[in-house]
């Protein structure tokens, strides 16, 4: 009678190894048409992004911005009903809006459309558009934020409009806007009588904004406040 092998560490390695070979093997083969499948979407949705860019969004970027040329003239030239309404041949800013909101050219409408609200006496029409306005650069940003201030202002609502002019300051954050920013805010803390805050604003445009025509104006400001206090 034939001895029976015993099997060693290394032969019991082996086996483990081809079982799992033949599961993961056995597992291709029963999902394979599942993968092909979930590799075919996902070939297909990448196709419908690169096709929406290209075939889609890209067109009407430049259709927007060639139907948004005549409002951006007449914007140029002060005539604000126009640049909001159109001329009948082409849009205003407020169909662009409404046509083309999702593109850049929609969205520098909204701007637009903020100033000549402003301009037209429309103020809650001003506020509405320049918050709804986005920009990443911080210059623009902030001086869409002091507009929305001074709309706050002509409405008579001065607390918002001080935050406002505030929250410009701090958006713009540099020399040439901050300052100017600021001394709005400190004249709006005068009009709510509070001038030690009012006070702060003038020392701090004297202090942060050296050589700027606030910086020059400032001391008048200070003692105009000093002597309310």
């Amino acid at each position: 009678m034939a001895k029976k092998k015993k099997n060693t560490p290394e032969d019991d390695g082996f086996k483990s190894v081809e079982s799992a070979l033949s599961r993961a093997e056995n597992f291709i083969e029963t999902n394979q048409k599942a993968f092909m499948y979930g590799l075919a979407a996902i070939l297909i949705i990448v196709l419908l992004v690169i096709s929406y860019f290209k075939f889609i969004r890209e067109p009407r970027i430049q259709e927007a911005w060639s139907e948004g040329y005549k409002a951006e003239f007449y914007f140029e030239q002060d005539s604000f009903n126009l640049a909001l309404n159109g001329d009948g041949a082409y849009p205003g800013f407020i169909d662009i809006i409404s046509d083309y909101g999702r593109t850049p050219m929609g969205n520098a409408a909204k701007y637009y459309a903020g100033v000549c609200y402003m301009r037209t006496g429309d103020f809650e029409a001003a506020i509405d558009n320049l918050k709804s306005f986005k920009s990443k650069d911080p210059m623009v940003g902030a001086m869409s934020i002091n507009l929305i201030g001074d709309a706050y202002m002509e409405l008579g609502d001065i607390d918002k409009a001080l935050k406002n002019y505030l929250d410009a300051a701090k958006h713009a954050d540099n020399e040439f806007l901050s300052p100017i920013f600021l001394m709005k805010a400190g004249q709006t803390y005068e009009l709510l009588e509070n001038y030690q805050e009012a006070l702060n604003i003038y020392k701090r445009i004297e202090t942060d904004y050296f050589e700027t025509p606030q910086q020059r104006d400032a001391e008048k400001y200070i003692k105009r406040c000093e002597m309310k206090l």
